[in-house]
């Protein structure tokens, strides 16, 4: 029993307290036009974007951010943006582990709730329903770590000589 309840003391563990829209916005330039004329199938351009802000010792306010620009050729359809956010914590996780992991599964638990958003968000604005794929944020916080590196070599690259 005494190494069931030390087993559960260690366990690592990931909460969300709260979930919330912060910020919410819909555009649609095009409209009337774009409904009454045949303009084809647009081109979505998605951008994902991930901050983790700690508010005290045990608790970040993670911030999911999709945008969604919706264009054919030059004119743009709709522009769609949703910042999602959750106060999430963590338990027995160290501290070099806790923003990696707050920047990976933060987002991973936030994005089905964001994501249905935005496809509600558009089929209200009269179009189709924008259907995003689920994203792997393991591979885009990768991604970025091995982006900014490259980017603090060449600036110091640049500064040495």
């Amino acid at each position: 029993m005494a190494e069931q309840a030390s087993l559960s003391d260690s366990q690592q563990q990931i909460s969300v307290h709260a979930q919330y829209v912060k910020d919410l916005s819909f555009e649609s330039p095009a409209t009337p036009d774009c409904f009454v004329k045949s303009l084809g199938q647009p081109d979505v351009q998605i951008e994902v974007n991930v901050t983790a802000q700690r508010i005290n010792e045990t608790l970040f306010e993670v911030q999911l951010k999709l945008m969604a620009n919706a264009k054919i050729e030059d004119q743009t359809l709709f522009i769609a943006e949703i910042v999602y956010a959750g106060l999430i914590s963590a338990t027995n996780i160290s501290d070099e582990n806790l923003q990696p992991l707050m920047m990976t599964e933060g987002p991973r638990l936030l994005f089905p709730f964001a994501r249905a958003i935005m496809s509600d968000m558009t089929r209200n604005g009269g179009f189709l329903p924008l259907n995003l794929n689920p994203i792997d944020f393991v591979a885009l916080y990768k991604n970025n770590i091995t982006n900014s590196k490259e980017q603090d070599k060449s600036e110091s690259n640049l500064s040495a000589k």
